[in-house]
């Protein structure tokens, strides 16, 4: 039977291109939500109660950006978690939805041995599949 542990990678020539990190799925639940806006002081509305974030113009509430960014972040540690990540550039295509699923996903696009950097394109997709964010990535690791 195959091992179904996620591969991870230490050094830049562990690394291939093309390769597809372990997805995941965030805990965007509305507690976890509250207790992410409790520690960095974004306890407004839009993020915590869905009638108040409906008021807004919101369907309902939604996952602060900086969270959803951390999520993308905490796929390239889990895949590499010697790595630096130098750079994230999100576009955010449209909200991510508290208390829905959602997929955090990656691949990488360049691998840059010189440097001893990846490039990898980073998204969030709803259960619809649909693109909620998207950008890139860029991560030193050691050689």
């Amino acid at each position: 039977m195959p091992d179904s542990t996620p591969r991870t990678v230490n050094v830049l020539s562990d690394v291939e291109f093309g390769e597809e990190l372990p997805s995941f799925e965030p805990d965007v639940s509305l507690d976890n939500v509250k207790l992410h806006g409790k520690f960095v002081g974004w306890g407004t509305g839009r993020f915590t109660d869905h009638e108040q974030a409906k008021k807004e113009g919101f369907p309902g509430a939604i996952v602060p950006g900086v969270m959803s960014q951390g999520f993308l972040g905490a796929m390239i540690h889990r895949w590499a978690p010697t790595a630096t990540i130098t750079a994230i550039d999100t576009i955010f295509r449209a909200p991510v939805m508290v208390d829905q699923p959602h997929r955090i996903t990656g691949v990488v696009t360049d691998i840059d041995e010189e440097a001893g950097t990846v490039e990898i394109d980073i998204s969030i997709t709803n259960e619809k599949e649909e693109t909620r964010v998207f950008g890139t990535a860029t991560a030193k690791l050691p050689k």
